[in-house]
């Protein structure tokens, strides 16, 4: 008989900005302390605020912790519009000037991730260091001009342009919302199963009942390649610390830290027994691992 963690954590109470006309949902907790800068936390695609509880409990005694769900997830707004890296880059980068007030350590997972870095890059003023854990977004190929495609990869443009319809997307964003395919994929991407609780599979669900959530899920497929991390990282500035789940199934975490390490060698790297979220599968050590880092590189 499987045994499933059921342990309810509670949820720290947010609130609401207003961005270009649209709802934007936030969590605050802690206070400044030593002259560190807040840390701002952005999940990956599906997730939420939510996904992050046990992180802003866990740093709220050592800094000014702040949560924000990306437009379009979670608690805030989902209008049917193109979602991209540069729109949630714009997105964090407002908030963190008009709303937090100062510079802040972005730390992103997944989606998250990539959009941190974008505004970590691209818009310097509002970032003093980054995390990154299994972060997402593209690499330039060099070869993908001189080579042919792949049968795979005909394959997946063949997908992709069915899945632009839009009833495939409807389709398919019936499919995968139910809470036992959202479980199952928990347990897929989770090397520590009993992670994968009742909370966290409603904490998901409840965002897809939302007006407009099946034309975000579309939007996945419409949505243009945003700037290569490669790219981005020769314009970064800022120390950069990156986390990995070296269980991910969805990314060869080895192979994607070379690359980020070829283009930032400077950064500082460790690898965890988890999966594609660390910060929620082994929330104890993450947190250390992210005042260890503040601390040690003197960042304010």
């Amino acid at each position: 008989m499987q045994v499933r963690a059921t342990a309810q954590q509670e949820t720290l109470p947010g609130a609401y900005w207003q961005w270009q006309g649209e709802s934007i949902y936030y969590v605050k907790t802690g206070q400044v302390k030593g002259g560190y800068p807040p840390l701002l936390l952005v999940h990956g695609f599906g997730a939420s605020t939510d996904h992050w509880r046990k992180n802003l409990r866990g740093l709220q005694d050592h800094f000014e912790v702040w949560a924000i769900d990306l437009l379009g997830f979670g608690r805030s707004s989902k209008p049917n519009r193109q979602y991209s890296g540069n729109l949630w880059r714009d997105q964090l980068h407002d908030f963190i000037q008009t709303v937090i007030g100062q510079p802040v350590v972005l730390a992103g997972n997944s989606l998250g991730g990539y959009s941190s870095l974008c505004v970590a890059a691209q818009r310097p003023e509002s970032a003093k260091g980054l995390i990154l854990l299994n972060s997402a977004g593209p690499f330039t190929n060099p070869n993908e001009v001189q080579k042919a495609p792949t049968v795979q990869q005909t394959i997946g443009k063949t997908l992709r342009s069915i899945l632009l319809q839009p009833w495939a997307s409807y389709l398919l964003f019936q499919y995968v919302r139910q809470r036992r395919n959202i479980r199952k994929t928990l347990e897929k991407v989770y090397v520590d199963k009993r992670a994968v609780t009742d909370q966290l599979v409603e904490d998901i669900y409840r965002p897809s009942c939302d007006p407009g959530a099946v034309e975000v899920f579309a939007s996945v497929f419409k949505s243009p390649q945003g700037e290569k991390n490669d790219v981005l990282l020769q314009q970064l500035r800022c120390p950069l610390l990156m986390i990995w789940g070296e269980g991910d199934p969805w990314m060869n975490s080895r192979e994607r830290s070379a690359k980020f390490r070829q283009y930032y060698p400077q950064l500082t790297e460790f690898f965890l027994k988890a999966g594609h979220c660390p910060h929620d599968e082994d929330p104890d050590r993450v947190n250390q691992l992210i005042r260890d880092w503040i601390v040690g590189q003197k960042i304010r």
